[in-house]
């Protein structure tokens, strides 16, 4: 499943970040990546040796920290340290699959289960530039505000299309999770979101609670930490 996180970073935030953004050092987005990936990826990554890329991703990894909706659909045990990537000028990354499993620093070996794109532009500022998803329930092209962040699975194919006018400019990482099986971690997500709901609109109750004991002993149940 996709699951959309509007406003991870509000519009002061993203206008703080593009302004820093801007003194960032960028370098070839190939060298991040394996010898599949480098077949098909034409783009621009902040250089990670760069004391601005150290604040900018803590920046983003705050902003995750502090978005409920977030933990809610990823519930995550581990998160990568995220990079940040440009595309202009015709750039693109075609269609690939992430590493099933990654090096996190000092955190060691970390498994992808969930992917994440934050954008950092306006839809309007630049044309093409689509992140397109393929999965068990067709393609999907993705879009969005800045400030606001697209997870899904790390097992589907996807890529980003040519970017024929403007920049687009994204941070994106990874989330190893709690819960590994997909349709379990949708299933908590639906059931949260649903107690959510019904305590914003009966308030507290012996049946919202009962929803809530079943939450967490699923949560027990399946999780892996």
């Amino acid at each position: 499943m996709m699951y959309r996180v509007p406003a991870v970073l509000n519009s002061d935030e993203v206008a703080a970040f593009n302004r820093e953004l801007d003194k960032a050092p960028w370098i070839d987005g190939r060298a991040t990546v394996g010898a599949q990936g480098a077949q098909v990826k034409n783009n621009q990554q902040i250089d990670t040796r760069s004391e601005i890329y150290a604040l900018l991703q803590a920046t983003v990894l705050k902003a995750l920290q502090n978005s409920p909706l977030f933990f809610a659909a990823a519930l995550p045990k581990n998160i990568s340290s995220p990079l940040f990537n440009r595309y202009q000028q015709n750039e693109t990354y075609g269609f690939h699959v992430d590493g099933a499993v990654r090096n996190n620093g000092e955190s060691g070996w970390m498994r992808t289960d969930l992917s994440a794109t934050l954008f950092l532009c306006e839809p309007e500022s630049y044309e093409g530039g689509e992140l397109v998803v393929n999965d068990t329930y067709g393609q999907h092209s993705v879009k969005l505000p800045a400030g606001d962040l697209i997870l899904y699975p790390s097992s589907s194919l996807h890529c980003v299309t040519p970017v024929t006018q403007g920049t687009r400019v994204a941070s994106f990482m990874w989330v190893q999770s709690m819960i590994r099986d997909d349709k379990k971690r949708s299933m908590l997500f639906e059931l949260d979101g649903n107690i959510q709901k019904l305590k914003a609109r009966h308030g507290e109750s012996e049946e919202v609670l009962s929803l809530l004991n079943l939450y967490h002993n699923l949560l027990r149940e399946w999780s892996e930490i």
